[in-house]
């Protein structure tokens, strides 16, 4: 199986539709739908369920999509990486969403710092919810970043665990009481105890209001367009009179990981690693 063929497939199978992918792809639809039949014979499955008005994945083209875009991202990566490699001079890069370190990055480059392997690190701050992704592109080599996150082709550990805070405008309700629950905030599709539903309440948060930081996410909490939960790290470093911080005793904390790609074989990249993990219990004790 070919990579061209991975891409044609993916191609199709995210447009539906063989006169846009083909047109994505710079290619005619003949010469594209004819790839796609030699790949389903070449595997012996159908891909997609044609007909005159639409065209849809099967469930072994369901299947064949994630492994794809896994595939490609790996082709990918290792041409980023092979660049990287080449470069005058080595360097070390670890990628973070700004304020998603936990306050923990200056000591964790401090301990790296000391260890042999250590390399020059460079900080890449990425958007929302990016950092997976760039490591599975082969642009960075680490990457701090909270639980939950797609792991797929990701290593990961954790960093350090603290208590997450709900943070609601200083005109709600609740800003006059003390003691709150998860279920007090009323969060779409969180419940008592379970945070499952807290990424897909967030990305809806952040495509709604174009939200690319932390401050535009406390400027919206104080004019009440959002109540969210936000790390007590961060709740500690941005205090602001508009917002209210409140603990919440029934709710899941908030784990703080380090992720790497699982083919790194790379010695300062484990060296990072093990810098970052060597704090967990300092911050323990300190929590």
């Amino acid at each position: 199986m070919e990579s061209r063929s991975l891409r044609y497939f993916v191609a199709v199978a995210e447009e539906l539709n063989f006169a846009r992918a083909a047109e994505r792809l710079g290619i005619s639809a003949p010469p594209l739908s004819r790839a796609i039949r030699t790949l389903e014979a070449e595997l012996g499955v159908t891909l997609f369920e044609r007909t005159t008005h639409s065209v849809r994945l099967t469930p072994a083209g369901t299947v064949l999509l994630g492994e794809a875009r896994i595939a490609l991202d790996a082709l990918r990566a290792a041409g980023r990486r092979a660049q990287r490699a080449a470069a005058p001079e080595a360097k070390l890069v670890l990628v973070i969403k700004a304020d998603g370190d936990g306050g923990l990055l200056d000591p964790i480059l401090a301990r790296y710092a000391t260890e042999p392997a250590a390399l020059p690190v460079t900080i890449r701050l990425s958007g929302w919810g990016d950092q997976a992704r760039l490591l599975r592109q082969g642009e960075a080599d680490a990457a701090l970043i909270y639980e939950p996150f797609d792991r797929t082709g990701l290593d990961a550990e954790t960093v350090t665990v603290e208590p997450r805070l709900a943070a609601f405008p200083a005109s709600h309700p609740l800003a006059a009481r003390d003691h709150l629950t998860l279920a007090d905030l009323g969060i779409p599709g969180v419940e008592p105890g379970r945070l499952d539903g807290l990424s897909p309440y967030l990305e809806t948060m952040v495509e709604r209001h174009g939200i690319a930081d932390l401050a535009q996410v406390l400027t919206l909490i104080e004019l009440g367009e959002i109540v969210t939960l936000l790390p007590e790290s961060v709740t500690a470093r941005y205090p602001r009179p508009g917002v209210v911080y409140r603990a919440l005793p029934d709710t899941p904390p908030a784990t703080l990981s380090i992720a790497w790609p699982q083919q790194s074989r790379s010695t300062a990249t484990a060296a990072l690693v093990r810098a970052a993990t060597s704090l967990m219990p300092a911050t323990e004790a300190i929590a």
